[in-house]
C-alpha cells in the first residue's frame, strides 16, 4: 500500500483537453444511417448481384428419407443427455420403411430408450441432433 493520493492517476486539465482535441479530430465527417433510416440503394443491389444469392439450400439431413441418405450407418443424438443411437441404414428401412423421413426415425429411436422421463408433456423425451 503506498500513501500517494488518488489524484496522481488522473491527468491534468491540460491533458484532459488535449485528450479531448484528439478525439474531435478523429471524428468521422459523415453520419451513419439511423435505425430507422433506409438502407442505399447500392446494398441492396450488392446483395442481388452476389452468386450466391440464387444458390439453392440443400435438404438438411433430417429432411431426407431413408432411400436418399448414401451414408450406411445412421447417427442421431441427443442434445439434452448426450447419448447416441446408432442404426444401419438397411435396419432402418427394414424396420420403419424406406419412405420414413429420417428426422421421425431418429425421434422415435430416442424416445423408445429415452431417460430424461419427468411425467410432464412438454418436458419428457429428448432432442435430436442428426449427424
Amino acid at each position: 500500500m503506498t500513501d500517494r493520493p488518488a489524484s496522481w492517476r488522473m491527468p491534468t486539465p491540460k491533458q484532459m483537453e488535449k485528450m479531448a482535441s484528439l478525439v474531435r479530430r478523429n471524428v468521422p465527417r459523415e453520419l451513419g444511417l439511423a435505425p430507422d433510416d433506409d438502407l442505399p440503394q447500392e446494398y441492396w443491389q450488392a446483395l442481388l448481384d452476389d452468386p450466391r444469392a440464387e444458390a439453392r439450400s440443400a435438404p438438411s439431413g433430417a429432411a431426407l428419407r431413408l432411400s436418399q441418405i448414401p451414408q450406411h450407418v445412421l447417427r442421431v443424438g441427443c442434445r439434452r443427455c448426450a447419448r447416441v443411437v446408432e442404426i444401419q441404414k438397411a435396419d432402418a428401412a427394414r424396420l420403419y420403411g424406406p419412405d420414413a423421413l429420417w428426422k421421425d426415425v431418429g425421434q422415435r429411436l430416442l424416445d423408445n430408450t429415452c431417460t430424461q422421463r419427468t411425467g410432464r408433456h412438454e418436458e419428457d423425451g429428448c432432442w435430436p441432433v442428426f449427424e
